[in-house]
Protein backbone atom coordinates (compact mmCIF):
# COMPACT_ATOMS: atom_id res chain seq x y z
CA UNK A 1 0.00 0.00 0.00
CA UNK A 2 1.32 3.45 -0.96
CA UNK A 3 0.91 6.21 1.61
CA UNK A 4 2.53 9.40 0.38
CA UNK A 5 2.17 13.03 1.38
CA UNK A 6 3.40 15.07 -1.58
CA UNK A 7 3.51 18.86 -1.32
CA UNK A 8 1.09 19.29 -4.20
CA UNK A 9 -2.23 20.94 -4.89
CA UNK A 10 -3.78 17.90 -6.55
CA UNK A 11 -1.32 15.42 -8.06
CA UNK A 12 -1.04 12.35 -5.87
CA UNK A 13 -3.56 13.52 -3.29
CA UNK A 14 -5.80 10.58 -4.22
CA UNK A 15 -4.31 7.15 -4.91
CA UNK A 16 -5.88 3.93 -6.06
CA UNK A 17 -3.46 1.13 -5.22
CA UNK A 18 -3.77 -2.28 -6.86
CA UNK A 19 -1.42 -5.12 -5.81
CA UNK A 20 -1.62 -6.43 -9.37
CA UNK A 21 -3.32 -5.42 -12.61
CA UNK A 22 -2.89 -5.78 -16.34
CA UNK A 23 -2.35 -2.09 -17.03
CA UNK A 24 -2.58 0.99 -14.83
CA UNK A 25 -3.60 2.99 -17.91
CA UNK A 26 -6.52 0.63 -18.47
CA UNK A 27 -7.56 0.94 -14.83
CA UNK A 28 -7.35 4.73 -15.05
CA UNK A 29 -9.48 4.64 -18.21
CA UNK A 30 -12.11 2.61 -16.37
CA UNK A 31 -12.12 5.17 -13.55
CA UNK A 32 -12.76 7.96 -16.03
CA UNK A 33 -15.57 6.00 -17.66
CA UNK A 34 -17.35 5.10 -14.44
CA UNK A 35 -16.26 7.25 -11.51
CA UNK A 36 -15.49 10.84 -12.67
CA UNK A 37 -12.14 10.95 -10.79
CA UNK A 38 -10.50 14.09 -9.46
CA UNK A 39 -7.65 15.54 -11.49
CA UNK A 40 -4.34 14.26 -10.18
CA UNK A 41 -5.65 10.85 -9.12
CA UNK A 42 -2.98 8.14 -9.34
CA UNK A 43 -3.42 4.47 -10.15
CA UNK A 44 -0.41 2.46 -9.00
CA UNK A 45 0.48 -1.21 -8.88
CA UNK A 46 3.36 -3.42 -7.74
CA UNK A 47 2.76 -5.92 -10.52
CA UNK A 48 1.65 -4.83 -13.98
CA UNK A 49 1.10 -7.96 -16.05
CA UNK A 50 0.47 -6.41 -19.47
CA UNK A 51 2.11 -3.01 -19.45
CA UNK A 52 2.42 -1.23 -22.77
CA UNK A 53 5.21 0.93 -24.08
CA UNK A 54 5.51 3.22 -27.06
CA UNK A 55 4.93 1.47 -30.43
CA UNK A 56 2.99 -1.29 -28.62
CA UNK A 57 6.09 -2.74 -26.93
CA UNK A 58 5.82 -4.66 -23.67
CA UNK A 59 7.23 -3.03 -20.55
CA UNK A 60 9.39 -5.35 -18.44
CA UNK A 61 9.27 -4.76 -14.68
CA UNK A 62 9.78 -7.08 -11.72
CA UNK A 63 7.15 -7.07 -9.00
CA UNK A 64 7.61 -4.48 -6.27
CA UNK A 65 10.95 -3.15 -7.52
CA UNK A 66 9.93 -0.26 -9.74
CA UNK A 67 7.36 2.49 -10.14
CA UNK A 68 4.42 1.64 -12.38
CA UNK A 69 1.83 4.38 -12.15
CA UNK A 70 -0.75 6.29 -14.18
CA UNK A 71 -1.82 9.85 -13.45
CA UNK A 72 -5.20 11.23 -14.50
CA UNK A 73 -5.11 14.82 -15.76
CA UNK A 74 -7.62 17.18 -17.37
CA UNK A 75 -5.62 19.42 -19.73
CA UNK A 76 -8.70 20.99 -21.31
CA UNK A 77 -6.55 24.01 -22.17
CA UNK A 78 -4.84 21.93 -24.89
CA UNK A 79 -6.26 21.15 -28.32
CA UNK A 80 -5.72 17.72 -29.84
CA UNK A 81 -3.02 19.15 -32.11
CA UNK A 82 -1.14 20.48 -29.06
CA UNK A 83 -0.95 17.22 -27.14
CA UNK A 84 2.83 16.87 -27.49
CA UNK A 85 3.24 19.79 -25.10
CA UNK A 86 2.03 17.43 -22.40
CA UNK A 87 4.83 15.00 -23.32
CA UNK A 88 7.34 17.82 -23.04
CA UNK A 89 6.14 19.04 -19.64
CA UNK A 90 5.78 15.62 -18.03
CA UNK A 91 9.04 14.25 -19.43
CA UNK A 92 10.70 17.24 -17.80
CA UNK A 93 8.89 16.49 -14.55
CA UNK A 94 10.38 13.00 -14.49
CA UNK A 95 13.80 14.41 -15.37
CA UNK A 96 13.55 16.88 -12.48
CA UNK A 97 13.06 14.02 -10.01
CA UNK A 98 15.81 11.75 -11.34
CA UNK A 99 18.51 14.25 -12.28
CA UNK A 100 19.64 14.97 -8.70
CA UNK A 101 20.11 11.21 -8.23
CA UNK A 102 21.78 10.37 -11.55
CA UNK A 103 23.40 13.51 -12.92
CA UNK A 104 24.01 14.93 -16.37
CA UNK A 105 24.06 11.59 -18.21
CA UNK A 106 20.25 11.59 -17.89
CA UNK A 107 18.41 12.45 -21.11
CA UNK A 108 14.91 12.52 -22.61
CA UNK A 109 14.79 10.41 -25.75
CA UNK A 110 12.17 11.51 -28.24
CA UNK A 111 9.29 11.10 -28.03
CA UNK A 112 9.11 10.29 -24.30
CA UNK A 113 11.65 7.79 -23.00
CA UNK A 114 14.10 8.40 -20.15
CA UNK A 115 17.66 7.41 -21.00
CA UNK A 116 20.98 7.22 -19.21
CA UNK A 117 23.69 7.05 -21.83
CA UNK A 118 22.30 4.60 -24.39
CA UNK A 119 20.17 2.66 -21.90
CA UNK A 120 16.50 3.08 -21.10
CA UNK A 121 15.53 3.77 -17.49
CA UNK A 122 11.87 4.60 -18.04
CA UNK A 123 9.15 5.75 -20.32
CA UNK A 124 5.81 7.49 -20.61
CA UNK A 125 2.68 6.43 -22.48
CA UNK A 126 0.09 9.22 -22.68
CA UNK A 127 -3.40 8.33 -23.87
CA UNK A 128 -5.85 11.18 -24.47
CA UNK A 129 -9.63 11.33 -24.51
CA UNK A 130 -10.93 14.12 -26.70
CA UNK A 131 -14.03 16.28 -26.52
CA UNK A 132 -14.44 18.02 -29.84
CA UNK A 133 -11.10 19.57 -30.75
CA UNK A 134 -9.78 19.67 -27.19
CA UNK A 135 -8.35 17.14 -24.78
CA UNK A 136 -10.81 16.30 -22.01
CA UNK A 137 -8.76 13.71 -20.14
CA UNK A 138 -5.17 12.52 -20.28
CA UNK A 139 -3.95 9.24 -18.81
CA UNK A 140 -0.23 9.49 -18.17
CA UNK A 141 1.29 6.05 -17.76
CA UNK A 142 4.82 6.02 -16.34
CA UNK A 143 7.20 3.12 -15.87
CA UNK A 144 10.46 3.87 -14.06
CA UNK A 145 13.10 1.25 -13.27
CA UNK A 146 14.16 1.97 -9.71
CA UNK A 147 15.48 -1.03 -7.76
CA UNK A 148 15.55 -3.75 -10.41
CA UNK A 149 19.10 -4.81 -11.33
CA UNK A 150 18.57 -7.67 -13.78
CA UNK A 151 16.91 -7.25 -17.15
CA UNK A 152 16.32 -9.36 -20.22
CA UNK A 153 17.74 -6.57 -22.38
CA UNK A 154 21.18 -4.97 -22.25
CA UNK A 155 19.57 -1.67 -23.28
CA UNK A 156 17.65 -1.44 -19.98
CA UNK A 157 18.96 0.12 -16.78
CA UNK A 158 17.67 1.38 -13.43
CA UNK A 159 18.29 3.98 -10.77
CA UNK A 160 19.94 1.35 -8.56
CA UNK A 161 22.31 0.32 -11.37
CA UNK A 162 23.22 3.90 -12.20
CA UNK A 163 23.46 5.27 -8.66
CA UNK A 164 23.63 2.35 -6.21
CA UNK A 165 22.44 2.56 -2.64
CA UNK A 166 23.46 -0.01 0.03
CA UNK A 167 19.75 -0.58 0.55
CA UNK A 168 16.92 -0.23 -1.97
CA UNK A 169 15.51 3.14 -2.93
CA UNK A 170 12.35 4.17 -1.10
CA UNK A 171 9.65 3.88 -3.76
CA UNK A 172 6.98 5.94 -1.94
CA UNK A 173 9.55 8.68 -1.33
CA UNK A 174 10.48 8.85 -5.01
CA UNK A 175 6.82 8.78 -6.00
CA UNK A 176 6.05 11.66 -3.65
CA UNK A 177 8.83 13.77 -5.15
CA UNK A 178 7.72 12.77 -8.65
CA UNK A 179 4.21 14.08 -7.95
CA UNK A 180 5.70 17.42 -6.94
CA UNK A 181 7.91 17.86 -10.00
CA UNK A 182 5.24 16.65 -12.42
CA UNK A 183 2.72 19.08 -10.99
CA UNK A 184 5.22 21.96 -11.17
CA UNK A 185 5.86 21.31 -14.87
CA UNK A 186 2.15 20.76 -15.58
CA UNK A 187 1.26 24.09 -13.95
CA UNK A 188 4.05 25.72 -15.94
CA UNK A 189 2.41 24.41 -19.12
CA UNK A 190 -1.06 25.41 -17.98
CA UNK A 191 0.13 28.96 -17.31
CA UNK A 192 1.40 29.28 -20.89
CA UNK A 193 5.16 29.06 -20.32
CA UNK A 194 5.76 27.06 -23.47
CA UNK A 195 8.93 28.79 -24.60
CA UNK A 196 10.83 27.97 -21.40
CA UNK A 197 9.53 24.37 -21.45
CA UNK A 198 10.73 23.94 -25.03
CA UNK A 199 14.16 25.36 -24.21
CA UNK A 200 14.51 23.04 -21.21
CA UNK A 201 13.37 20.04 -23.28
CA UNK A 202 15.86 20.64 -26.08
CA UNK A 203 18.71 21.17 -23.60
CA UNK A 204 18.35 17.60 -22.38
CA UNK A 205 17.09 15.91 -25.56
CA UNK A 206 18.94 12.70 -26.39
CA UNK A 207 21.38 13.19 -29.29
CA UNK A 208 20.29 16.77 -29.89
CA UNK A 209 22.61 18.61 -32.29
CA UNK A 210 24.67 15.42 -32.80
CA UNK A 211 25.07 13.54 -36.07
CA UNK A 212 23.89 9.93 -35.85
CA UNK A 213 22.35 7.14 -37.92
CA UNK A 214 18.58 6.72 -38.30
CA UNK A 215 16.24 4.44 -40.21
CA UNK A 216 13.00 5.36 -41.96
CA UNK A 217 10.94 3.19 -44.33
CA UNK A 218 13.75 0.64 -44.45
CA UNK A 219 16.37 3.20 -45.44
CA UNK A 220 19.41 4.10 -43.34
CA UNK A 221 20.61 7.69 -43.29
CA UNK A 222 22.81 10.06 -41.31
CA UNK A 223 21.32 13.17 -39.79
CA UNK A 224 21.32 15.65 -36.93
CA UNK A 225 18.37 16.25 -34.61
CA UNK A 226 17.67 19.98 -34.73
CA UNK A 227 14.37 20.22 -32.86
CA UNK A 228 10.76 19.15 -32.42
CA UNK A 229 7.86 20.94 -34.12
CA UNK A 230 4.60 22.04 -32.47
CA UNK A 231 2.85 18.76 -33.30
CA UNK A 232 5.66 16.66 -31.83
CA UNK A 233 7.41 15.63 -35.01
CA UNK A 234 11.17 15.12 -34.75
CA UNK A 235 13.15 17.51 -36.97
CA UNK A 236 16.32 15.97 -38.45
CA UNK A 237 18.71 17.81 -40.74
CA UNK A 238 19.70 15.51 -43.61
CA UNK A 239 22.02 16.68 -46.39
CA UNK A 240 21.26 20.31 -45.75
CA UNK A 241 17.47 19.89 -45.56
CA UNK A 242 15.25 19.46 -42.51
CA UNK A 243 12.96 16.43 -42.57
CA UNK A 244 10.11 15.85 -40.10
CA UNK A 245 9.16 12.46 -38.67
CA UNK A 246 6.14 11.31 -36.65
CA UNK A 247 6.25 8.81 -33.76
CA UNK A 248 6.45 5.64 -35.85
CA UNK A 249 8.21 7.03 -38.87
CA UNK A 250 11.85 6.96 -37.74
CA UNK A 251 14.07 4.76 -35.57
CA UNK A 252 17.34 5.53 -33.81
CA UNK A 253 20.29 3.32 -34.75
CA UNK A 254 22.38 2.66 -31.65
Amino acid sequence: MYKIYPKTLFLGQIIQYLPSCQSTNDEASALIAHADPSEGTLVITDNQTAGRGQRGNQWEAKTGQNLTVSAILRPTFLSASEQFWLNIALSLGIYDTLHPLIGDSLRIKWPNDIYVGNQKLGGILIENILHGYNIEWSIVGMGLNINQTEFGYTTATSLQLQSPLPNAYDLPGILSRLCETLEQRYIQLRSGQRDSLKINYLQILYRYQEEHSFESEGQLFRGTIVGVDTTGRLAIAVDGQVRYFGFKEVSFIM
